[in-house]
Formats: structure tokens, C-alpha cells, sequence
């Protein structure tokens, strides 16, 4: 099973630079980054795990410019968000920027996007709320339109793009009605969920990945109903604390790829947490 990691990368903790390389040299399959553009200080939305938000979450390095550094020092690391904020990013800067980083990479790059749970952060970008999903569906939609290998317009009901010139391309690619870098949509196990993944995504980032045992079945079957290859959905478990009992429950349940949660921590307190993880690579 390849192991990944992520971590919230702030001006405190360890360099984008000296943590790829660590991870590199140790085998691991590939860095995953966050994204919060800002904070607001009054701020009503709950965080999702309870109690005091974590100081990282308003610290947080632009994933782009921190994943272009990793892929910059290294030869074969993954490098992905987990997860991008489409909602809240102008989708054609977006499209230059996440083709950039794969071309650049040699298409190392793994787009992970999700939805937000920050009311006050993605009211200050013009978000409306309650259609953020569509939103994002047709900002994806958009970008693919400049990853096309001929110029191609899009118009959807918030936004479009003429057709364009638009280089460099993904060297990735496209896969089914995939374009593109690798995309995994983050989110809770629903319906809702499952009809963007198999819309226009390659698999799902779960949080966790506690319950996999009776939401897979159902991404599976909502999966083969959209003419899918099963073989090719990939299921990623995201922010996990590896134990050999849950990694080997990950295999039983066909998922190849884990990624591991780091501290955000200076240099020393990452690299002891990067020698636990060790242990768990195959």
C-alpha cells in the first residue's frame, strides 16, 4: 500500500523543500496540502471537529506555491492539495496554475477539491453558500475547457470561458471523462457526494476513512450506474492515523493508497513523526 502524507505547512513548521526530500528519500508516495485562504476572526461557522480552531488554519501556506517548491526538489513524489477551495479561486488563473505544476512535475500532480465548511471565508471570496457545489462542479467543467487539446469555449449559469489558447496542458492524460491531473473529491460519504465523484472525478478523498466498509458498496454501485470502469475508482483515506490493523483493513477493501496525517510541527517534531510512519511502509 503507498503511503502519503499531509500536513498543515504554516511559517512555523518544517519547508515544503526539506520535508519532500525527507519524504522522498523514504519512500513515501506523495505530499498533500491544505488550503485556507484566510481566516475570519468573527467567525459563527463551527469547525467540523469541535472545539477551538487549531492556530495552523489561519497560518497556512498557498498550496500551489508550496507544492511547486516539493515538486522543484524532487524526482518522484506526488504532490496534490487535500483539499483546493475551487469556489473560492478564479478558475481560469486556477486551470494555469494546476497545469503549470503538472507540467512542470512531469504529472505528479493530484488535484483534490472540496466544497468548504468556512461560511465567513468563503462569504468574503462572493461565494453564495447553498450553490457552492454547482459551483465547483462547473468551475471544474471550465478548466477542462482550457486543458482541451483544441480550443474550447464553456458557458455554464456562473460563468464561462471563450475558446482559448491555453498553455501548457496537463501532461496527464484524460481518463474516461476525465481531463486533466488526477482529481479526488473530498467530503462526507451521500449522494450528493458520490454524484460529483462520478461526474467528473477520478475517486474520493474520505476524511479518516472510518465507515468505508458500508459507503464504498454504495460509491461502487453509483459508480458502475454512471458506465465507469470499476477498476478504475480510486478511494484515497485522508488525514489518517495508520495502525497495521487499519491498513490491513484499507487492503481488505481494495484501496491501494493511505495518506497519513503529520504535525505541524518545526523540522525535529516532523521528522520523529515521519520515523513512526516508516514502520507502516511496505
Amino acid at each position: 500500500m503507498r503511503i502519503a502524507v499531509t500536513i498543515f505547512l504554516t511559517d512555523e513548521t518544517i519547508t515544503p523543500a526539506r520535508l519532500a526530500r525527507e519524504l522522498e528519500e523514504r519512500g513515501f508516495a506523495g505530499l498533500y496540502l491544505p488550503e485556507h485562504t484566510h481566516i475570519p476572526v468573527e467567525r459563527a461557522t463551527p469547525y467540523p471537529a469541535g472545539g477551538e480552531l487549531p492556530r495552523e488554519y489561519g497560518r497556512t501556506l498557498d498550496p500551489f506555491v508550496a507544492l511547486g517548491q516539493a515538486a522543484a526538489v524532487t524526482e518522484r513524489l506526488g504532490v496534490g492539495t487535500g483539499i483546493a477551495l475551487v469556489a473560492q479561486r478564479d478558475p481560469i488563473d486556477l486551470a494555469k496554475q494546476i497545469a503549470t505544476l503538472d507540467h512542470l512535475s512531469g504529472g505528479r500532480f493530484t488535484l483534490g477539491l472540496g466544497f468548504g465548511w468556512n461560511v465567513e471565508e468563503a462569504d468574503d471570496h462572493g461565494v453564495e453558500w447553498r450553490t457552492r457545489r454547482e459551483l465547483v462542479r462547473e468551475r471544474v467543467a471550465l478548466m477542462r475547457a482550457l486543458w482541451a487539446e483544441e480550443p474550447t469555449a464553456y458557458e455554464g449559469e456562473f460563468g464561462g470561458v471563450r475558446a482559448s489558447y491555453a498553455y501548457p496542458k496537463p501532461v496527464q492524460k484524460p481518463r474516461g471523462p476525465v481531463s486533466g491531473p488526477r482529481t479526488l473529491v473530498g467530503g462526507a460519504a451521500g449522494p450528493k457526494l458520490f454524484a460529483h465523484v462520478c461526474e467528473y472525478a477520478d475517486g474520493w478523498l474520505p476524511i479518516g476513512g472510518r465507515g468505508l466498509s458500508e459507503s464504498l458498496p454504495v460509491l461502487r454501485a453509483a459508480w458502475a450506474d454512471a458506465g465507469r470502469d470499476p477498476a478504475a475508482l480510486q478511494v484515497v483515506p485522508y488525514a489518517v492515523q495508520p495502525t497495521p490493523g487499519k491498513l490491513a483493513h484499507f487492503a481488505d477493501l481494495g484501496i491501494e493508497e493511505v495518506v497519513a496525517q503529520l504535525p505541524p510541527g518545526g523540522e525535529a517534531e516532523v521528522l520523529r513523526a515521519l520515523d513512526a510512519l516508516q514502520a507502516h511502509l511496505s
